[in-house]
Formats: C-alpha cells, sequence, structure tokens
C-alpha cells in the first residue's frame, strides 16, 4: 500500500504542476509514513512539507494542491490535508482488510523482505568458558544472539550464528586441577570411612554446602574437606558441586586407576574429559533453549601448529610485524594500537611469555574476516573499553569487512520482587540451565529478549511463571491459543484430531472457501488489519537496529488487539446470537491470520505458540 501512495502523491503533484496550480520542482521522497495518530488515517504523506522550499509555497498550500489532483482509486476511500500539510489517506475497508487474505496466503513467509540482499553475515553471542555452567548472562546473549539471527535470516541475511569457546589459558589447569582433588578426595573419604561412591559424594557435597553457609568460618569443623580443597588450588580453583559430579562420575568410570598416577598426568586426563562435558553441557543447554550454532569455535584451534610449524597465533604476529605494528619493550611484544585510535598500546606476549587474552583475539578476528564480510560480536557493557582495541587490530590486519559490537547490560534475578541472594563463596549462583528448568525455555527467552539490549533486565522468577493475563509470555501465547480454540470449534474437530490434522488444515475446513473481507467494520477489525500492517516494516527495523526486544512489543499490542476484538465481536453463533455465515467465515479469517502471525512474530524470538492452554 505504500507503494500505491506513493505513486498516487506523484502522480497528484505531475497533475498540479501541468496544470500550472504547483510550480515545477523534483521530489526524492514523498515520506509516506504511518500517522502516530490512528484518526489520521492509514497512512500519510509528509511531501509538502518537504518541498515547501523549493517550490517556494507554505506547506499546506501544497498539500491542498496535491489533495485536488489526487487521482481516483478504489483503495481510498477519502484524502484530508491537515495540520501544517500533511495529506492523510483512509483505506476502505476491503482495502485495509486485505492484509488478512495476504497474511494466510503467504504463511511463513509474512514479512520477508531484502533488507539484507543476500550479504553474509556472522553474529558471536556466547563467548564461555568450558569450565563450569552457564550462568543468566549468557542466556541473555544467547536469546538476543538467536533472535537477531532469525530476524537476519527472515531479511534476506546469510547468517552464521557462533559460539566462541574459551578453552585456552590458565583457567584449564585451575578446572583440571580443580575436579583432580575432588576426585582424590571421594578416593580418600571411600577409604577411610568404608562407604561407596555416592555415599562419599554427599558428604564431600554436604561438607560443600556447610562452608558455603558458614561465609564467616564459625564452623570450620563442618567443612573441613572443602577448606583442604581451597588451601591446596587457592582462591581461583572451581569449588561449585558440579565439580564433585565430574570426579564422581570419572571414579565410576574408572574407578581408583587415577589415584596412583602422578598429579600432572590425572590432571590432564580429568582437564581434557571435563572440558569435553562441560561443552556438551553447554551445547544442549543452548539446544534447550531452542538456540543452535553453525560454528562452536575453539580458542585452542588458535594455537595449534600445522603442518608448516605456525599456528593462527603466528601468522597474524608475523603479518602484524611485517607491517610494522608490533615492537618490544620490557620484555613483553606490544601492538600499536595507538596508531588506530586506542588510548594506548596493547600488550600481545606478557614479560614472562604468557599470551594476553587479547592475543587469542587478533588471531580470532582475523580468521573471521577471512570467512565474511560483516562481524557482529555481541558482549557484556563491561567490555566497553575493548572494543577500540578490537577495531584497531582489525584495522592493522587489513580486515576490509565491517566489525560491529553490541553491548548487553546484566540480567538482575529476582524472586517476589526480592534479589536472588548470591553467595561470596565460590560456584554460589543461579544457573541458566537452573532457570530453564524452573521456569521453562518460552518464559526464560521472551523475558530475556523483551528489553533492549542497552537496558538492565529484572528477571522476577515467581512472576514470569504465573499463568495469568499480567505475564506477558502468558498473555501472548493464550491469545494463540484462544483462536486456535475458535478455529477447532468453527471445523468441528477435536484437539487430537487438530493435533493429527495440523492447524493450517483445521483453519481451512473451519474457513471454507475464499471470505469476503469488506464486511469486517468494526473498529476492533480495523484494529487488528492495522496492526498486521506494520509487521513487515516491524521485522525490517529490528534487523537494521539489531533490535528483536520490540517483537515482544508487537507481540502484545496484537494480543491486546485481538482480546478487544473477541469481547466486541462474535465470531461463532451461539444459541440465542445468531451471527450471518458469511460475517462468521470473514471473522474466522481474520482470527487465522492473527494466528499466523503471533506464531510466525514468537518464532522470531524463538518462543513456541501453544495451540492449546
Amino acid at each position: 500500500m505504500p507503494e500505491t501512495i506513493e505513486e498516487l502523491v506523484r502522480a497528484a503533484i505531475a497533475a498540479a504542476q501541468a496544470a500550472g496550480d504547483l510550480p515545477e520542482f523534483e521530489v526524492e521522497d514523498c515520506g509516506v509514513e504511518r500517522p502516530a495518530d490512528t484518526s489520521h488515517g492509514e497512512w500519510t504523506s509528509t511531501v509538502a512539507l518537504r518541498s515547501a522550499r523549493l517550490a517556494h509555497m507554505a506547506p499546506a498550500k501544497i498539500a491542498a494542491e496535491i489533495a485536488a489532483h489526487m487521482p481516483s482509486d478504489p483503495a481510498i476511500e477519502k484524502i484530508e490535508v491537515a495540520g501544517p500539510g500533511f495529506v492523510n489517506f483512509y483505506l476502505s475497508h476491503a482495502a485495509s482488510n486485505e492484509i488478512f487474505a495476504t497474511v494466510r496466503e503467504q504463511g511463513s513467509d509474512f514479512g520477508r523482505s531484502d533488507v539484507g540482499h543476500g550479504q553474509k553475515i556472522q553474529v558471536e553471542f556466547v563467548s564461555a568458558n568450558p569450565v563450569g555452567p552457564m550462568h543468566v548472562g549468557h542466556g541473555r546473549w544467547a536469546a538476543l544472539g538467536d533472535s537477531i539471527c532469525r530476524v537476519f535470516a527472515h531479511t534476506n541475511f546469510d547468517v552464521e550464528p557462533e559460539f566462541y569457546i574459551n578453552d585456552h589459558g590458565s583457567q584449564m589447569d585451575v578446572f583440571g586441577g580443580s575436579v583432580s582433588k575432588r576426585y582424590m578426595q571421594l578416593v580418600d573419604i571411600m577409604g577411610k570411612e568404608g562407604v561407596g561412591l555416592d555415599a562419599a559424594r554427599d558428604i564431600l557435597a554436604t561438607d560443600r554446602n556447610n562452608y558455603v553457609e558458614d561465609e564467616d568460618d564459625e564452623r570450620p569443623d563442618s567443612h573441613p574437606y572443602m577448606d583442604a580443597f581451597t588451601e591446596e588450588l587457592g582462591g581461583n580453583s572451581y569449588g561449585g558441586t558440579y565439580i564433585i559430579d565430574l570426579a564422581a562420575d570419572f571414579y565410576r568410570t574408572d574407578g581408583d586407576k587415577w589415584a596412583s598416577a602422578p598429579d600432572e598426568d590425572r590432571m590432564v586426563e580429568f582437564r581434557e574429559r571435563a572440558y569435553q562435558q562441560m561443552v556438551e553441557d553447554m551445547r544442549q543447554t543452548c539446544h534447550d533453549v531452542r538456540c543452535d550454532f553453525d560454528v562452536w569455535f575453539s580458542e585452542r584451534s588458535l594455537y595449534v601448529k600445522d603442518e608448516t610449524g605456525t599456528s593462527q597465533i603466528d601468522r597474524a604476529f608475523k603479518k602484524l610485524d611485517d607491517d610494522g605494528y608490533l615492537y618490544k619493550k620490557d620484555g613483553a611484544l606490544w601492538f600499536k594500537s595507538t596508531e588506530f585510535g586506542d588510548d594506548k598500546d596493547r600488550v600481545l606476549i606478557k614479560e614472562n611469555g604468557e599470551y594476553t587474552y587479547f592475543s587469542s583475539d587478533v588471531a580470532y578476528h582475523w580468521n573471521k574476516f577471512q570467512r565474511v564480510d560483516h562481524v557482529i560480536d555481541i558482549w557484556g557493557c563491561d567490555h566497553h573499553g575493548y572494543i577500540q582495541r578490537v577495531a584497531s587490530v582489525c584495522d592493522a590486519l587489513g580486515c576490509n569487512g565491517e566489525f560491529e559490537v553490541l553491548l548487553g547490560q546484566f540480567v538482575n534475578l529476582l524472586r517476589n520482587g526480592e534479589p536472588v541472594r548470591m553467595s561470596k563463596r565460590k560456584g554460589i549462583m543461579v544457573t541458566f540451565r537452573e532457570l530453564i528448568d524452573e521456569v521453562g525455555p518460552d518464559a526464560v527467552r521472551y523475558t530475556l529478549i523483551s528489553r533492549s539490549s542497552n537496558q538492565t533486565i529484572d528477571f522476577d522468577i515467581e512472576a514470569v511463571k504465573e499463568k495469568a493475563q499480567s505475564n506477558p509470555v502468558y498473555y501472548v501465547q493464550y491469545a494463540h491459543a484462544r483462536i486456535c480454540s475458535i478455529l477447532r470449534r468453527a471445523a468441528g474437530v477435536t484437539e487430537e484430531e487438530a493435533d493429527e490434522l495440523g492447524m493450517e488444515e483445521v483453519a481451512r475446513r473451519a474457513i471454507g472457501g475464499e471470505a469476503d473481507l469488506s464486511l469486517l467494520t468494526d473498529e476492533t477489525e480495523a484494529n487488528m488489519a492495522r496492526k498486521l500492517s506494520e509487521f513487515t516494516e516491524l521485522v525490517a527495523s529490528c534487523a537494521r537496529d539489531r533490535a528483536p526486544f520490540r517483537i515482544t512489543h508487537y507481540v502484545e499490542e496484537l494480543a491486546g488487539d485481538f482480546h478487544g476484538f473477541y469481547a466486541n465481536c462474535q465470531v461463532l453463533p451461539s444459541e440465542g446470537h445468531p451471527v450471518d455465515p458469511e460475517l462468521s467465515k470473514a471473522r474466522l479469517a481474520a482470527c487465522d491470520a492473527v494466528r499466523i502471525t503471533l506464531a510466525l512474530a514468537l518464532s522470531l524470538i524463538g518462543v513456541s505458540a501453544p495451540e492449546k492452554m
């Protein structure tokens, strides 16, 4: 429709100019847009305001001439000049209601556009150490990044979602040592106490819980194993119960064979096996919240020597050195990042020979730009100062594509309005897996995507579990389920039969042949039509602005429009309340279009659309 109005406005300007009622001027953009106030029509043109300077006329006079020379069109019921020079267009019921037929015809392809023009774009949106369970912060990046990727795919980007595994560095050895120590404690308990593995595991778990509760160390005798653990490994050890469970798994598989092995051999063995288990746990956690990645990129791979004896790190550093961007100072290797706008030069290799975290990012981003032309990283807001240094090295390496960073704020976990208490003791937190298990993937995804990434999210666990209209995800899903119920009743099928047929077939049976959509004249029906007609541009804007949170606002408004319609307009006849069959058919078609759009919109943020609740 905006294209049609653009053509009408241009034709009106040309006719007015030919008649001498408007001077000659070129129009680049007719400014066709949605008016904020629905009483001002479905569409408005700001061309008169844009052309006043060129025409040397008052905008209101230009608008009046445009309206006077406007060609007739059956889709346009009324044209009105308003304000300082707006030309407002009011559509006929038949024209505005055509969106219901369009949605039903296009189905899951509704709302597609060519914003991306087929461009390949890589989005890296979870970066995690495989030394523990994913936390809720990781969950927000997973929900945000995956939703962006889904929106990209719907707007013709060739998108590649990527998970970056931080599996290089000293923390991996600390992780392996933590599992090794717990294994040896299990062996010790079983030998001293004469108990089996499960009992020994429970003793360690209880000891650890006592340690957590005794934050002031008033009862050290209640947690001797945890004290010994932290004394030997230091404050950087991994002390969560999952470490005990990993150690118990290895004993269950191998028995006590590693008890007599050298400490280093045991640590390496457990490090590698536990690492694989943690990566698999991350994969499964992401999958369970409907977030699957095309690429799982290992930081370790950047340091692996190939047949030439060089690694990706070596080759990246050589390129920087050849181009004159590296130097040595105080025994360390530095990158001249200040030459690219950074506030200071950055260390790549420390005096002790240890690679910095930034070293990995140098090679990693060079690797990315050898695969794609546009890279998007999603980081926590505490990484703001990191953007310039990565951008600097991308420039230094000659990466010709676009480097983009989205920063996300954190998540505050609440329960009944009260903050969820986090212990100072190591390893105490609500994991992403625990959150998924408690509230379900739909509530998790919807809540974590419901705010702009630059806003903090207050996630109240009890509130998002409520099956009430005040809970946004329930409110929206209930609208979808209610429409499915209406269509089942109209089709005369049971829930079980509908499950076999599928809702598309149920809707076809319910509605029958072509519906006369011009019969839909109620204001609530117009509200639904208007909201559906906004969907394509909404999705396009979500892609352009990397803002999938707008979809949650949209579905809540669409659900509200449907609930208002359902309260005001009878869809199916009931005893003492007949409905004209053709009107009923048209209203069923409108309901079906809303159903399709709700399901599609929810799928773009990874949330299901249940057919019954």
